[in-house]
């Protein structure tokens, strides 16, 4: 007989769970790799977040109004902003703009669209829908926005003559950029493809297991999962495209004179 009873996990359990983190530091510190420290500190951060933000939820929870829940997706989306910046060392010509625009464009259309059209959950702001399902979006397209911000800046200085080339021919800045822009979005979307091609046979997706340990059909889980990976897809690809083209323009005068970063 299936049971639906959730296992709580009690701060002895988290505490043994901590140690395989301290486990794969110790293992660091033994190869001489040097990332002991960054290991460690990542981990403490990490658990600290997460813990500010469940007793931040909870509240947010009990509340049941929407500007905290509008907040909290602004804090997401400028820290994803931050995090994205910080990765990058060579950015692109006003690429918080860009980044920025692209990410509310795509990330927050894809999320209205689901959680209206898909989900049907009422009201719109409910948090325990909204906040979790636009984490995911906004969480997994900062990988594909940060590819392509950072592919594109790659293949325009690598390709700089090239481009003079073209442009001297009497190329546009679009006609001159076209196959820079075309491998930016390629690699963008690599990882989610791979993600897309492997889930159910090499993985189990971290939201399904989830909502499997909770007592969730199964068939039900896998549906949600489905939904969502098509709307990170969406997400992903939306948002790169939005960056790229933005993007390219950067790097032209008005003139299509080649101007750098």
């Amino acid at each position: 007989m299936e049971s639906n009873t959730v296992v709580n996990l009690e701060l002895l359990d988290l505490s043994l769970a901590y140690g395989l983190v301290l486990l794969a530091v110790a293992l660091a510190r033994l190869s001489g790799i040097g990332q002991e420290g960054q290991m460690l500190w990542a981990s403490v951060r990490m658990v600290f977040q997460l813990l500010a933000v469940g007793y931040l939820l909870h509240l947010v929870f009990a509340v049941q109004s929407p500007l905290p829940v509008i907040a909290i997706l602004f804090v997401m989306g400028a820290f994803s902003l931050q995090v994205m910046g910080g990765r990058i060392r060579r950015k692109m010509p006003h690429f918080y703009q860009v980044v920025g625009t692209s990410l509310f464009i795509g990330c927050g259309g894809v999320t209205f669209l689901f959680c209206t059209l898909v989900v049907h959950f009422s009201p719109w702001y409910d948090p325990r829908y909204l906040i979790p399902l636009a984490g995911m979006i906004v969480g997994n397209s900062m990988n594909g926005a940060s590819l392509a911000a950072e592919r594109l800046g790659a293949e325009m200085r690598e390709r700089r003559d090239e481009i003079e080339t073209a442009l001297c021919l009497g190329a546009s800045g679009r006609q001159a950029s076209e196959t820079a822009v075309k491998n930016a979005f390629r690699a963008a979307l690599v990882p989610t493809v791979n993600t897309m091609a492997a889930m159910g046979i090499v993985s189990l997706p971290g939201m399904m297991t989830g909502q499997i340990l909770s007592g969730t059909e199964p068939v039900l889980a896998v549906r949600y999962q489905i939904a969502i990976m098509c709307a990170i897809t969406g997400a992903v690809a939306i948002t790169a495209y939005l960056i790229l083209l933005q993007g390219y323009r950067h790097y032209f005068s008005k003139a299509h004179q080649f101007v750098g970063e």
